[in-house]
Formats: structure tokens, C-alpha cells, sequence
């Protein structure tokens, strides 16, 4: 029981240092390896290229290269390439327009490797080589436009720079995706001053109009209801007399009525007059007169 036991587990711990080398020693000679989604090895055999592989998932490299797979760790190399879409800005490339203004262009593009060898080898700095094509092309395409233009068709002229880096682009091993001019700004402090000033200007000049024209809609508006009011009093004039006419007439018709409406507004007259009036008894009033 004894001696069973003890030849498993040294078999077990044989088992798993064997598989642990096993592990090792196909780490080390390549007899596979996992590949990543959107990634591509590229492998060169005495300085050449022999192949490439793209398909995600495990893969062994002896079935694709043959025997010569064992020997690429040591007369070999793997290079290991994304073919993710990737994305760059350039910012404030300088591009002088028809009128001499200095402007500043931001662009911005997308790109992916579509071919993995060029990538690898037709430049040493490809990435950088597409930037600066990039802005080559901005400045070219760009320089010497009207300011109308630089700022209302940048469609048309992202399409242009876009087709004139693409050939350079796939040269290198890259795909040029979309491409477009983002932002159009000048650099000239004074000039961006200036345009400020105008803009102040031009607004306060429509506020004006504006509050002009609000105050002639006022005018308009009330002079034509004074027209109307001054309309309706005229006619309210013209018919007063034969309105008051026809009410005393209809008063004179009761003689104790009209007495006493009279007096009424004899008395509210006195009322309203500003000379004084003195009130003093029956038996005085030769006196005052006398006086």
C-alpha cells in the first residue's frame, strides 16, 4: 500500500513537471500561440518574410510553415501587428487664405494597417510619416483659398486631402478612413480682435434697428388709437346737444320736475365756483344789501 502510494505521487509530481517543460518548451520553440481579435503576426525567416497569420484564435505554426516552424525561435522572428481602426488629430496646422489671413486647421482621420509586411518594413516611422503627409497635404490643399471657402466647403476639401495622402498611405501598409477638417480659426490675435469688434458692432447696430422699429410699431399703434379715440368723441360731441336737448324737453313736461332740476344745478354750480358764499338769516339780508 505503502510502495502504491508513493509511486503515485511521484508519478503526479512527474506528471506536472513534465507538462510545466512541456509548457515551457513550447513557449520557447513556438509549437503555438493565441491571436487576439483585429491582430496579425507577420514572421520572417532569415530576414525574409515567410508568412503571415490573421485568423484570431490558437494556431500552430508548424502546420502553416512547415518543419522550418521549429527552427524560426533561433533563425526567425514574429513581429506582432494591430489592424485596429485607429485615430489621430492634428491640431492648428497653419494655412495662410487668399486674403492673407493666417489660419489655423484642425484635421482629423482615421486609418488601419492593410498591409502588415509594408507596415513593418517599407518605413521605419510609418505612423509618423502619415501624420506629416497629412499636414503636407492640408497645407497644400488648403493654402491660398478664400476665407468663404476654408470655412463653408469642408466636405469638398477633406475628400481632397483624403485622396491625395491615400496612394502614399497604402505604400506604407495603411488604409486611410475617413477624413475631415474639423475646425477652421485664426491665429492673428489682432485680427480676432478686429472680427470681435465688428461683430460687437454689427449687434449693436440690429439692437438698434430692432428697438427702432419696436418704437415705430408703438407709435403707429397709438396714434391710430388716438385717431379712433378723438373719432369717437367727435361723434359723442355732435350727439350731446340732441341728446341734452331731447332729455329737457322730456323734463319740461312736469313743470315741478324741471324746478327742482334746476335748482339742482344751479346749486351744483355754485358749488363749483371759487368765489365765496355767505349764509346768513332772512332778517340780515337788508343790511347786506344797505352795506
Amino acid at each position: 500500500m505503502i510502495a502504491f502510494l508513493a509511486s503515485t505521487a511521484f508519478g503526479f509530481i512527474a506528471t506536472f513537471i513534465a507538462v510545466g517543460i512541456f509548457i515551457a518548451l513550447g513557449r520557447v520553440f513556438q509549437f503555438w500561440r493565441t491571436l487576439p481579435e483585429r491582430t496579425v503576426v507577420v514572421y520572417t525567416y532569415f530576414g525574409k518574410v515567410i508568412g503571415e497569420v490573421s485568423e484570431p484564435g490558437m494556431f500552430f505554426p508548424v502546420f502553416h510553415f512547415g518543419l522550418k516552424a521549429v527552427l524560426l525561435p533561433f533563425f526567425g522572428k514574429a513581429y506582432t501587428v494591430t489592424t485596429a481602426l485607429q485615430q489621430s488629430y492634428l491640431r492648428n496646422q497653419l494655412v495662410n487664405s487668399e486674403e492673407g489671413a493666417p489660419m489655423g486647421v484642425g484635421v482629423w482621420y482615421e486609418m488601419y494597417v492593410q498591409n502588415s509586411a509594408a507596415f513593418l518594413f517599407q518605413n521605419s516611422d510609418p505612423v509618423g510619416s502619415l501624420r506629416a503627409n497629412v499636414a503636407t497635404a492640408v497645407s497644400r490643399q488648403l493654402s491660398n483659398l478664400k476665407l468663404e471657402t476654408l470655412l463653408e466647403d469642408r466636405d469638398a476639401l477633406s475628400s481632397k486631402v483624403r485622396e491625395e495622402v491615400s496612394p502614399t498611405s497604402l505604400k506604407w501598409g495603411f488604409q486611410l478612413g475617413s477624413t475631415y477638417i474639423r475646425k477652421v480659426a485664426f491665429r492673428d490675435k489682432g485680427m480676432i480682435a478686429q472680427i470681435e469688434l465688428k461683430v460687437v458692432n454689427r449687434l449693436r447696430q440690429v439692437t438698434a434697428a430692432m428697438r427702432q422699429n419696436g418704437d415705430n410699431q408703438v407709435a403707429l399703434i397709438h396714434s391710430d388709437a388716438d385717431k379712433r379715440a378723438s373719432e369717437k368723441l367727435g361723434q359723442a360731441q355732435a350727439v350731446r346737444p340732441h341728446v341734452v336737448g331731447a332729455a329737457l324737453a322730456e323734463v319740461q313736461k312736469s313743470p315741478a320736475v324741471a324746478d327742482a332740476l334746476f335748482r339742482l344745478l344751479d346749486i351744483k354750480a355754485t358749488m363749483k365756483s371759487t368765489g365765496k358764499v355767505l349764509i346768513a338769516p332772512a332778517s340780515s339780508v337788508g343790511l347786506l344789501l344797505q352795506g
